[in-house]
């Protein structure tokens, strides 16, 4: 329970997917949360209105991240900031470039010079995976390729694996917080931004700061058009009506998938382990999964095994092929240990998507799912 004497926790964005859910892991141990969040209309809808599943005990202030004196008010008193507040999804930001780039960068400069006349004890920031670009790869005779990028032409003709500069196959490994940087959208680029601008000031400034770099986060509440696993809800959502999962490319690309609850506890594990200042953590399943192993996960959760995948054949501009998470060092520093399994996690999505869907058709109770499979908050 929150006391006078609790460490009170800014979120940025923290009326969005991962926010909330954030919001709702540190209120249940024993933190003050404030969330400052513009409840854009996209996300929102038009009346902007602050989303039902938000714990009620979440203070919300209505600003933009960009504007100055709402953050000074957001600021006041708070004793660490969890910094979410980004727009987010790659293909997008190929042509929304000045949008990414204003709310994502100049979004946290503008944070990083309200910090400087308000000290706090910590800055967590919510970075991507994103920033790796393709994953980490080995060659058949263990050469290692830290920095790969698909040929156009090849992808063109279908051939979607990535080459060495030889032509040879190489082989997706997990990927750790050492693997060079190589971002391959804007979105990308801003996040990396986002990355170098908190380090330096957080070390010139005597800020303690944490890197976050999520990989596919996914759950109950997450938008159709995430960008972070919203084709897992779109997914369950097709199958839920009888629809096939469409599938890019040849549906074999490797992620990984982890549940919100683990992606939360992580940065409270953050904001609450010493050895997690002046870090980049990854934060992810540490397991791989193909596209077409989830859809059959979900096909089968939800009863639709007589559904095949449609698969597309076709590519997308910003898509990688691979990437997967190396978590040792969230492990071994933070203590972070997923718990969510996936089938559970999918199982839990499906739940909500079925009460979702059966919300907006005005229906009678949804598909039970059994007990043991619901996750707890």
């Amino acid at each position: 329970m929150h006391t006078d004497t609790s460490p009170t926790i800014l979120i940025t964005g923290g009326a969005g997917f991962i926010g909330s859910h954030l919001a709702t892991e540190l209120l249940q141990h024993g933190y003050g949360v404030r969330i400052l969040d513009n409840l854009t209309p996209r996300v929102h809808g038009p009346e902007r209105h602050r989303p039902n599943h938000l714990d009620p005990r979440a203070k919300v202030i209505v600003g933009d991240i960009r504007d100055p004196h709402r953050l000074l008010e957001a600021l006041d008193g708070v004793d660490a900031v969890i910094h979410l507040a980004a727009v987010v999804g790659e293909r997008s930001s190929m042509y929304r470039i000045e949008k990414y780039m204003s709310v994502n960068t100049t979004g946290t400069a503008v944070l990083l010079e309200a910090l400087l006349d308000h000290p706090i004890k910590r800055l967590i920031v919510a970075s991507s995976s994103a920033v790796y670009g393709e994953g980490l790869y080995c060659s058949y005779n263990g050469t290692v390729y830290p920095k790969i990028r698909r040929s156009p032409d090849r992808v063109a003709r279908g051939d979607w694996e990535p080459r060495s500069p030889d032509g040879e196959v190489i082989y997706p490994l997990p990927t750790p917080e050492t693997k060079e940087a190589s971002p391959l959208s804007v979105y990308a680029i801003s996040k990396y931004d986002q990355e170098e601008m908190c380090r330096l000031i957080g070390e010139l400034y005597g800020i303690p700061t944490t890197i976050l770099r999520l990989f596919n986060v996914y759950g109950p509440h997450q938008g159709y058009t995430s960008p972070y696993s919203g084709m897992l809800t779109e997914y369950a959502s097709r199958l839920l009506q009888d629809l096939p999962v469409r599938l890019f490319e040849d549906g074999y690309q490797q992620r990984d998938f982890v549940s919100v609850y683990d992606a939360v506890r992580a940065f409270r594990l953050a904001l609450e382990s010493p050895g997690a200042a002046r870090r980049t953590f990854n934060i992810g399943s540490g397991r791989p999964y193909t596209f077409r192993t989830v859809a059959d996960l979900l096909a089968t959760i939800t009863r639709r095994q007589r559904l095949s995948p449609e698969v597309t054949g076709t590519g997308r501009i910003g898509d990688i092929r691979h990437c997967t998470a190396d978590i040792s060092r969230a492990r071994e520093i933070l203590g972070y240990d997923p718990k969510v399994t996936l089938e559970a996690g999918l199982l839990d999505l499906v739940a909500w998507v079925e009460a979702e869907i059966a919300q907006r058709q005005k229906v009678p109770a949804p598909l039970e799912v059994p007990k043991s499979s619901r996750l707890p908050v």
